[in-house]
């Protein structure tokens, strides 16, 4: 019976301790153990038993592990709101649970603090090339403007983006942005740096927010139909193959679903190439609208932004509701492991 390893899974104080940190923020187990002042296995041993009994769920990245909690006090599953909301009334209702809880909120502070240091050396360390890239680009808050705007469009309005995927999160600036008009976001990104540097940048926002996932877009780890807009920001010209990328775009995509696309238009600055791994010199329109229809988009607008020496495009599309062809499991696998041996 589920419902009796649930209640032996939270028959420990640290392993309610785990799950009101987790509540709070996704946290990697060597940073769970450092707040527990617990040892690292004996903390895995913990996390262990806690995803067995489907309470939280564990997520690697490189050599890291990351826990985040799997319930919700708004979930679909009953039993796992009730669960959530038992915990929550808890440490409300238990004062000497509840210092424990602040006591360890208060360490969640060192984490956070950490997690910046991390993200202002990786910037300071990478300060001049990015430098570089920015002086021949339009400026990010007229580019993020028109994103905003251009997904404004139609009859679900700026605050109705529902399940948002942003794929290439990068330092997650496009996750936060649309976090707000989005009901959650997933961000996915290939890099376990990019995700960390994401992670520093979200982490104000509320555990059950935003969720951040390692993996390829070339072959996402999620499931067919699952979101409502679709972003891809200044992350396409990385790819060796687009359509791959648009084909799982589509595939995760759900029928009357939006897709936005912010590049570069088509350029010949070829040291793009060496110096910042770009596979692709930008995008006409053409290119993009033919692979949009392709993979079942129905392209809805393009714009132009051309204040900056490499001009930036945004193609936004509609997802209809035809099938469309998409890449098999073994063609996707295939694809990233392609991708995967070229960047190396």
């Amino acid at each position: 019976m589920r419902i009796e390893t649930i209640i032996k899974a939270l028959a420990d104080p640290t392993r309610l301790r785990i799950m009101r940190l987790l509540s709070t923020m996704e946290l990697a187990v060597g940073e769970l153990a450092h707040v527990l002042g617990q040892s690292q296995p004996r903390v895995s041993r913990h996390i262990a038993i806690l995803c067995d009994a489907g309470l939280a769920e564990r997520r690697r990245e490189g050599s890291w592990v990351f826990l985040r909690q799997a319930i919700s006090e708004h979930g679909a599953v009953s039993l796992e709101r009730e669960v959530a909301r038992m915990l929550a009334a808890g440490e409300s209702d238990d004062p000497a649970f509840a210092e424990i809880c602040a006591a360890d909120r208060r360490h969640l502070a060192e984490i956070r603090q950490s997690r910046e240091r991390h993200a202002a050396d990786y910037f300071a360390r990478h300060a001049a090339e990015w430098d570089r890239l920015r002086a021949m680009l339009v400026p990010a808050e007229e580019i993020e403007a028109a994103l905003v705007d251009a997904l404004g469009q139609g009859e679900a309005g700026p605050a109705g983006l529902g399940q948002l995927l942003d794929i290439g999160t990068g330092t997650g600036r496009i996750a936060e942005l649309l976090a707000g008009a989005a009901d959650h976001v997933v961000a996915v990104d290939k890099s376990p740096e990019m995700l960390r540097l994401a992670r520093a940048r979200l982490q104000a926002l509320p555990a059950t927010s935003v969720e951040l996932v390692q993996g390829d877009f070339s072959a996402l780890p999620l499931p067919d139909a699952s979101f409502d807009t679709v972003i891809f920001h200044q992350v396409l010209h990385y790819a060796q193959e687009p359509a791959y990328a648009l084909g799982e775009a589509a595939r995760v995509c759900r029928a009357g679903g939006r897709i936005a696309i912010v590049d570069l238009a088509t350029h010949s600055r070829e040291e793009l190439r060496d110096r910042h791994a770009h596979a692709r010199l930008g995008f006409s329109d053409e290119q993009v609208q033919d692979m949009l229809t392709a993979h079942g988009f129905k392209p809805t607008a393009t714009r132009t932004l051309s204040d900056g020496e490499l001009p930036v495009k945004i193609w936004t599309a509609t997802r209809i509701a035809n099938p469309v062809t998409t890449l098999q499991p073994s063609a996707r696998r295939a694809a990233s492991s392609s991708s995967k041996a070229r960047a190396n």
